[in-house]
């Protein structure tokens, strides 16, 4: 774990933004169309650490993004290049554009100054959609990385962010995915290595302190 300077050096509130991967109802909801995702991300608390989060970035001044997957009715420009594709095409619940399972899910609470990312293809957050020009306009040096799944997405969108030269924060217990113990794997193993990895709790508290100072 980073020290309190070293993380304080790293979270200032100007060029610091906050990324929520696929916190969407049909993936995180009670509704889910992938039901033990679902049921991960709520139990193990990660949903709610992503809230407490965002809730402290909008009172810090960090901008939030939250991005989101979906697909239009028609398939259009969707992706059937691998097995996970062709098998979200056969869920009961569709992310589809437009509906109650793309909107960002609660607890976390979107505030009219936070963008909403939305991308129809692909894996990653950040490749082929408008987060990385949104990151370099906003003057973004540090990305917190929160939400699902730990399986795909998130290290989809760690990677992209280091190699486009951003520096990581990634808040372990504010992500998840599936089976329960493979997140701490994840993290000790793959995104410790690209990443500075830190709790939700050690990340507030760097972002009031911040807060205080300014």
């Amino acid at each position: 774990m980073p020290s309190y300077e070293q993380l304080s050096e790293l979270l200032d509130p100007v060029t610091t933004v906050l990324l929520t991967v696929e916190c969407q109802q049909g993936v995180v909801g009670p509704d889910s169309a992938l039901p033990e995702l679902a049921r991960e991300a709520r139990s193990s608390g990660a949903l709610a650490h992503v809230a407490r989060l965002v809730a402290a970035a909008h009172e810090t001044g960090v901008q939030v993004i939250h991005a989101i997957a979906e697909r239009r009715p028609d398939g259009r420009g969707a992706n059937r290049n691998a097995r996970l594709f062709r098998a979200a095409e056969r869920l009961p619940v569709q992310q589809l554009s437009g509906t109650t399972a793309v909107r960002v899910a609660p607890p976390i609470e979107v505030a009219d100054e936070d963008f909403v990312v939305r991308r129809l293809h692909g894996l990653s957050p950040i490749q082929g959609t408008d987060v990385d020009a949104l990151l370099r306009n906003l003057g973004c040096r540090t990305l917190i990385v929160t939400g699902v799944s730990a399986n795909v997405a998130i290290p989809n969108a760690v990677f992209d962010a280091v190699n486009r030269g951003y520096t990581v924060v990634v808040p372990g217990d504010a992500i998840a995915g599936v089976p329960s113990d493979y997140t701490p794997a994840m993290i000790r193993n793959t995104l410790a290595l690209v990443a500075t990895v830190a709790t939700t709790d050690e990340v507030l508290a760097c972002l009031k302190r911040s807060r205080r100072a300014g």
